[in-house]
């Protein structure tokens, strides 16, 4: 039988979810709330399903419930529905709350509800490419820009934008302990930050540096990862990535470490490194939908019995770690002295 689901919240992720779980076999939306009635009218009329402006109602009727709603609302959601022994599927981020997280997380387990956090980029086609080669990363720089959206206004870039780097920097570490944050960041829009960028060491050497921005003139995913064993470099906006593996080029690193003064010059004048590195495309299956993975993946999580990859405790230790660093960024001394300069977000002034 199809896991009966309810989708709460009908914004823009909302009505994405919305349209995947109908779309699915394994999935019947059964229906959707939002607290402004016309657009959860709007959403159930497109997916014929019935619609709410309390999503209580609808819970005697579902075994799980996808959360889209602001951030803040989270939690409030999911302790209720997770007592009843719901399953949960909760956008990113989790929560803003860490003692909450932590409370939820016991909640739910001694309830027995499957929870997986909405962190979709881990579905994305080339980061699934991606973890098919194994690396130890030793340096990751991630770069995650895009235009004002006007939405999640009620969380800085850094639980906005940033948490989706930040979850695939922790899934690349390999749960390896972090021992210091530096950040800094400027909010220009609102009253958080809109521009960040944090560089995390971990306790086995591998540095990660972030940055993310939502005031940028284009749009731009990217991470690069530097390992012993190769280097990768993932496109995550055009499903694309190439692999340089260090074995695959040991011809290429003998040559050069031979060559003397005058070899490097002639190759330099005639010759493109370019065309003699061993470069290899990601294999990439550019047809599949991240969110249609990520629903597929929580139903077959409930299906099983078991905790999704992508758990209610990773979703914590993002948030985690994204605190860490939104709480560096306000102690970041802009003019070197922070007892007489500019600290924190207010760089930019009143204007």
């Amino acid at each position: 039988m199809p896991v009966k689901f309810a989708v709460i919240g009908c914004g823009r992720m909302g009505k994405l979810h919305a349209r995947v779980l109908s779309e699915m076999d394994a999935a019947e939306l059964v229906g959707v709330a939002d607290t402004h009635a016309a657009a959860a009218e709007a959403v159930a009329a497109q997916r014929r399903c019935a619609w709410t402006t309390d999503w209580r109602e609808l819970a005697d009727r579902i075994d799980a419930a996808v959360i889209a709603t602001p951030t803040v609302h989270h939690m409030d959601i999911a302790r209720d529905l997770a007592a009843a022994g719901k399953h949960l599927l909760i956008e990113k981020p989790l929560t803003d709350d860490l003692a909450a997280g932590e409370a939820f997380i016991e909640l739910a387990r001694a309830h027995g509800a499957i929870v997986q956090v909405g962190h979709a980029e881990r579905f994305n086609p080339a980061v699934i490419a991606m973890r098919k080669h194994a690396i130890r990363p030793k340096f990751i720089d991630c770069l995650r820009i895009s235009p004002y959206t006007f939405r999640s206004t009620d969380v800085g870039v850094v639980l906005d934008m940033m948490i989706h780097d930040i979850d695939i920097v922790l899934m690349l570490a390999g749960g390896e302990r972090v021992v210091s944050v530096d950040a800094v960041g400027v909010n220009v829009i609102g009253a958080t930050e809109d521009i960040a960028n944090a560089r995390v060491r971990f306790a086995n050497g591998c540095i990660a540096n972030i940055t993310a921005s939502r005031l940028s003139i284009k749009t731009e995913r990217k991470v690069h990862v530097f390992s012993e064993e190769a280097y990768l470099s993932v496109n995550y906006h055009a499903r694309s990535g190439v692999v340089i593996k260090k074995n695959a080029n040991l011809n290429l690193l003998q040559m050069g470490r031979r060559m003397n003064a005058e070899d490097l010059a002639h190759l330099a004048a005639t010759g493109d490194y370019r065309k003699l590195v061993n470069v290899e495309q990601l294999v990439v299956d550019d047809t599949a939908e991240p969110l249609r993975l990520q629903a597929e993946a929580f139903v077959a999580s409930i299906e099983e019995g078991r905790t999704p990859d992508i758990s209610a405790a990773a979703g914590l230790a993002a948030v985690h770690l994204a605190q860490r660093i939104t709480e560096t960024i306000k102690t970041h001394p802009w003019d070197g002295d922070p007892a007489t300069g500019r600290v924190g977000l207010g760089v930019l002034g009143e204007g």
